[in-house]
């Protein structure tokens, strides 16, 4: 059996403008994971996601996001398709629809083990490549941060249609992640943000002018790791996305709820209208603090 696994991501400052341009920071979360397995089958290629209770032969749904990732790797791979006989089993500690990568993580977890089963480890720009042609298929319009940080597993500056920069981040940043428990496919925040640029251009760039300028002030902060100061834009960014219409009651509660407990900073983070959101803390013991007053709030996980 081959296993190749991939994390979760957050976004830490920039999303939506990220999509028209702007410079994104995005971090990787470790310790959450996707997995994919495959082990040999005489019968065609089938894929399990008992997660989601999943089981189907590739050839049956060849337009599911978990056939394509799998037909695009054997393609990048030049493995005809016919003469793959495996089980992919995909299992995931990422909640779908939280707004943490789960569609990216999968995508780059199945990349790596197909390429695997091959005798081929993927590269990480192959593998956040194979992974954006899939995002497509959830998101629309993807800007690509997703697949980036999620194939990389660094902390990353991201413009779109740009190489990533790696970050080199604070040897101890003191974050909390308070998930809502409401599933949005980022396709419905990023499509209205689409239809509120065509009805009125201009008055979406500058906001995302303003984003894209708030992201800087962020890696200034992150550089000379002042949380205070990175707590300031990140306060700042989360109510550039309020005037957007992608965050949520929920979102803001825990956002309020966060600054009230001290966070140095609180904000939606990903596509919004439900997902996570991201809270800088002072400290570690403090970011537990912080963890109890999310779950008080209403938070119904908490990283």
């Amino acid at each position: 059996m081959i296993e190749r696994t991939a994390c979760a991501k957050v976004i830490l400052c920039g999303e939506h403008a990220v999509v028209y341009g702007r410079p994104a920071i995005a971090l990787p979360l470790p310790l959450l994971r996707a997995r994919a397995q495959i082990e040999p089958i005489a019968s065609p290629t089938e894929i399990v996601a008992p997660d989601v209770t999943e089981h189907f032969l590739v050839g049956d749904q060849p337009d599911h996001p978990l056939s394509q990732i799998v037909a695009r790797t054997l393609a990048h791979l030049n493995q005809p398709p016919a003469a793959s006989r495996f089980r992919l089993t995909v299992t995931s500690d990422i909640a779908v629809a939280s707004h943490l990568g789960s569609g990216a993580a999968v995508s780059v977890a199945c990349a790596r083990s197909v390429a695997a089963w091959h005798g081929i480890e993927l590269a990480a720009a192959d593998a956040s490549a194979l992974a954006y042609e899939v995002e497509k298929l959830h998101h629309g319009t993807p800007s690509g941060i997703d697949n980036t940080v999620i194939a990389y597993e660094r902390p990353v500056w991201f413009v779109r249609k740009s190489p990533p920069e790696l970050l080199e981040m604070p040897a101890n940043l003191p974050l909390v992640i308070g998930d809502t428990g409401v599933s949005t496919p980022t396709k419905e925040p990023v499509g209205a943000v689409r239809a509120a640029w065509e009805r009125n251009p201009d008055r979406l760039e500058r906001q995302f002018d303003a984003i894209g300028m708030l992201v800087m002030v962020a890696r200034r902060a992150l550089k000379l790791n002042n949380l205070p100061a990175l707590g300031t834009a990140m306060n700042a960014n989360h109510a550039a996305l309020q005037r957007l219409g992608v965050s949520s009651l929920k979102l803001d509660d825990l956002c309020d709820a966060a600054l009230a407990a001290g966070a140095l900073g609180a904000k939606m983070s990903g596509g919004g209208r439900g997902g996570n959101m991201i809270v800088l803390a002072r400290d570690m013991e403090h970011a537990a603090q912080l963890r109890r007053a999310l779950l008080d709030a209403g938070a119904t996980r908490v990283y």
